[in-house]
This record gives structure tokens, C-alpha cells and sequence, in this order.
């Protein structure tokens, strides 16, 4: 059946996420409340236009190239078929290449923007197909299950695709992170991991992802514990000395610090002490954990949408 496209623009609120959690590797992750906005609209003339403004503005791509008009075309594909032209708006406050998703936001909205620019998208491409998508077109759940999902959230893989649940946080649960200036990359992250790694090593992670899926969710006390990891953090370290030094100068402070995916920004699942200091380099911002996840409203961006400033950041 043809598609019929929506008249009128469409936007999409996102939120930043937190993948890993330590002993999670590819699996946990938080949604956090700092958030791109972006607007799409079809328009009668061919081709892409994407204007962006704060993070990434100046940097990256404004037309197809752009990875959320990339996701809209995929997810177009997987309707059955394409608009003539698209118009996008996207206000970014989540940073780039920093360990907190950006991609995975970006992913998650061009997902949602196509299917609600089709009049009866909701019944081609259901929630769980959803998140099946973003997977695939990310390559790994663990940031796009907390995006769609909100809150904390478990995600795995079957034949069919991604799978994930989502968990209530306990209150006493604040997310601090420490952001550095310098940019990493995913796939640099993930070429310094082994091929296997020790046996001991993989039962020693089980047991501290079980556990901290306990913690997050009602034993915030043992989140230092639950945090420790085997699989991916040290051999990593030696790209980011910076953020492993800062991840063990917390650990010994009592806080549950990780490598917020794959850095080099620092996720401490409770506050630092008081006085506590980072060194040079490090921006301070506390956020709260974002249980809503990404939801889709018609309409242009509004002011408040438009300001690229993270609004209740604390540094």
C-alpha cells in the first residue's frame, strides 16, 4: 500500500543516555535529562535541508549526510517508501563524541520523525519495531534502549532483533557527570578491546551487572560495588588516561564512578564529596535520570525548543 505522508511538521525531544554503567557492557544503560530537539517536515522539493544550531553547529553535515536525516531514510525505506524532500531543524545540547549518546539520539529521532510523517506509521512500525531499527542502525542497543525508553533500562539481542525493558531508578540515584573538552571516538573505544577475554573475568562481570541492576533499583548503597568492571574499562584506559585517572581518584573517594560509554566523559552514580575537585579540564553537571524517554508532539519547534542551552545544568 502507497504511503500517505502527514501534512505539517513534526518534533521530537531526546534524551542524552549513560551506556555501560560499568559491568554492563552493551547491555545497561540510564537516560539522562539533558535532550536535542529537532523538527522535520516533508516538503515538495527534492533533497535534504538540515540546519543545526548549538552542539555540533558549524561541524556537522546539512543535508542527507546528516545522521538523522540518514535514520529518516532508512526508517522510510522500512515504510515503504520516501518523501520527495525533507526540512530539519535540530537543536543539540547533547555533546558530540563524549560517552553520552549523541548518536543514539540522533538515531532515535529520525526513527520517530519518519513514522510519525506517515499517516499510519504507528501500524507499520510498532514500538518494538522501533527499537529494533535504531538498534540495527546504531550497531548495539545500549544507547538507543534508554533513549526510546527512558529510565534505566536492560536491553539484549534475539534473532529477531533488540529487546529491551525499562526500570524504575531509586531516588537516591544522582547522576553527576565530569565532561572533558577533548572528543573520543566509538569505534577507537571499541578496537582497543581483546577478542575474549579471561573466564574469571566474564563471571566476575555477571555477578556485578546482576548485582548492580539491584542497585540501581532499590539498594543504591551497593553501587560501588555493583560498578566494577573487567571487560572493557581498563583496556581502554591507556587511550584516556585523563578519564581513567579521574574514574579511579572517585572509586577511592567511595563513589560509584564509570566511563560513561565509551568516554571519556566520567559517570559518578552518586554526588562526588564535598570539595571533591576533578582538575583542570573537567565540567561538572548534574543531571536527573530522564524516565520519559524520547516523545514525538506536532508542530514546530517553540522558543524554549530552540535554545540551545541545557536548561537546570549545574556546574
Amino acid at each position: 500500500m502507497p504511503l500517505t505522508f502527514a501534512a505539517g511538521p513534526v518534533r521530537v525531544r531526546v534524551p542524552a543516555t549513560s551506556a555501560n554503567l560499568g559491568p554492563g557492557f552493551d547491555a545497561l544503560g540510564l537516560a539522562l535529562g539533558l535532550h536535542d530537539d529537532v523538527a522535520a517536515e516533508i516538503t515538495t522539493a527534492p533533497g535534504v535541508r538540515v540546519s543545526v544550531t548549538g552542539e555540533g553547529a558549524g561541524e556537522l553535515p546539512e543535508d542527507d549526510r546528516h545522521l538523522v536525516a540518514a535514520a529518516m531514510r532508512r526508517t522510510f525505506d522500512a515504510l515503504g517508501g520516501q518523501p520527495a524532500g525533507l526540512s530539519l531543524e535540530c537543536v543539540n545540547r547533547i555533546p558530540q563524541a563524549r560517552g553520552l549518546g549523541s548518536s543514539s539520539a540522533a538515531i532515535v529521532a529520525g526513527v520517530l520523525l519518519a513514522r510519525a510523517l506517515v499517516a499510519d506509521g504507528g501500524e507499520r512500525l510498532d514500538d518494538a519495531a522501533v527499537l529494533r531499527l535504531a538498534a540495527e542502525i546504531e550497531g548495539h542497543p545500549d544507547n538507543v534502549a534508554p533513549c526510546l525508553l527512558g529510565g534505566f533500562t536492560i536491553a539484549w539481542m534475539e534473532p529477531s532483533g533488540a529487546r529491551a525493558v525499562s526500570l524504575p531508578v531509586a531516588d537516591a540515584v544522582r547522576p553527576t557527570l565530569f565532561v572533558p573538552a577533548d572528543r573520543g571516538l566509538t569505534a577507537t573505544a571499541r578496537a582497543a578491546l581483546p577478542p575474549a577475554v579471561p573466564h574469571g573475568d566474564a563471571a566476575r562481570n555477571a555477578g556485578r551487572a546482576a548485582l548492580l541492576v539491584h542497585a540501581l533499583t532499590t539498594a543504591p548503597e551497593l553501587l560501588l560495588p555493583a560498578t566494577f568492571d573487567r571487560l572493557h574499562q581498563d583496556y581502554r584506559a591507556a587511550g584516556m588516561p585523563g578519564t581513567a585517572a579521574l574514574v579511579g581518584a572517585l572509586r577511592a573517594a567511595d563513589v560509584a564512578a564509570v566511563v560513561s560509554g565509551a568516554g571519556p566523559t566520567v559517570l559518578a552514580l552518586t554526588g562526588p564529596p564535598e570539595g571533591f575537585e576533578p582538575g583542570m579540564g573537567w565540567q561538572i553537571w548534574r543531571l536527573p535520570v530522564e524516565v520519559r524517554g524520547a516523545w514525538v508532539e506536532r508542530g514546530r519547534l517553540g522558543h524554549a525548543e530552540r535554545d540551545p542551552v541545557a536548561a537546570g545544568r549545574k556546574s
